[in-house]
């Protein structure tokens, strides 16, 4: 990080990190930039998973809206077992080599889900692959979340988290593990496409302090330049966790909602606090931020 911070670059409502329908999101994306607009965020993101065909319709709304717009990608990422999310930021959406790794990525999306279902079968919930398929806008990146959006419409759970609480993490029965993509083909995917690698959520990783000091050692070696600090996957308390974590190891702070959809995540587009002002944020010398008045 560079010196002292400007404050006002922290106060700019970011929000660098959702979800569409050509996820495992349930809005479109230009509904997605359209809540963003009306909840006043000011600089925006579409980070749907593995997959960039959502980015020109969201960037086509955005600028109709003179809404600062970011195309952006969530890469799948297995690591030391674990699976572990990176986003790319300010990414060419056509780079050849980002669209044929995340099509890499994509890959054997569709097994693991059958698989799921037969284990869903198992335990007494059937149809389950077909009634995923339909909450599936775009049928190659059929989720988890799917799956359960599907069991809450079958009336055994109440919300998605119960669904994933009871039966999709791992020690359940709908839980399949799947191989993503490597660590540092992620990140040379991402900086092929001219964009920022951020590691997302850090919060959610179930890694020991060694692990984690592992895992930023890579990340930063191969390219990682900044972390998810404050955002939707964080409990309050873990903000100022991650802000340690930014300075220890000189990253620039991000900030997202990670937002699927309304009534299913902790936070709406625009509605998390500002980022900490000891903090340079990623997107300090973005010409998008310099749009919102920012020098």
């Amino acid at each position: 990080m560079k010196g002292d911070v400007n404050p006002k670059y922290n106060e700019l409502n970011a929000d660098l990190h959702c979800h569409s329908v050509v996820s495992d999101g349930t809005l479109t994306p230009t509904a997605l930039v359209e809540r963003a607009h009306a909840n006043g965020v000011e600089l925006f993101a579409l980070t749907d998973h593995d997959e960039t065909a959502g980015v020109a319709e969201a960037a086509a709304r955005a600028a109709q809206l003179g809404l600062p717009f970011v195309g952006g990608v969530e890469v799948s990422v297995t690591w030391a077992g674990e699976t572990v999310h990176v986003v790319g930021l300010r990414v060419d959406p056509q780079s050849p080599a980002l669209v044929a790794g995340l099509a890499r990525t994509r890959s054997g999306r569709l097994e693991r889900a059958r698989e799921i279902a037969v284990q869903l079968d198992a335990v007494g919930i059937p149809g389950a692959f077909e009634g995923a398929l339909r909450h599936a806008g775009n049928p190659d990146l059929v989720s988890r979340s799917h799956f359960a959006r599907h069991i809450v419409d079958t009336g055994r759970c109440a919300s998605v988290s119960e669904v994933f609480s009871r039966y999709l993490i791992a020690g359940k029965p709908g839980y399949v593990p799947h191989r993503w993509a490597r660590l540092e083909d992620a990140l040379a995917w991402i900086q092929a496409a001219g964009g920022v690698a951020v590691l997302a959520h850090p919060g959610r990783y179930d890694l020991d302090d060694t692990a984690f000091d592992a895992l930023m050692i890579a990340f930063i070696s191969n390219g990682g330049v900044a972390i998810e600090v404050v955002c939707g996957s964080h409990a309050p308390s873990q903000y100022a966790t991650f802000e340690s974590v930014a300075r220890r190891y000189g990253l620039l702070a991000s900030r997202g909602s990670d937002f699927h959809g309304p009534g299913e995540s902790r936070h709406d587009l625009g509605s998390l606090p500002t980022s900490p002002a000891t903090l340079e944020p990623v997107w300090r010398d973005w010409p998008e931020a310099r749009d919102r008045g920012l020098r």
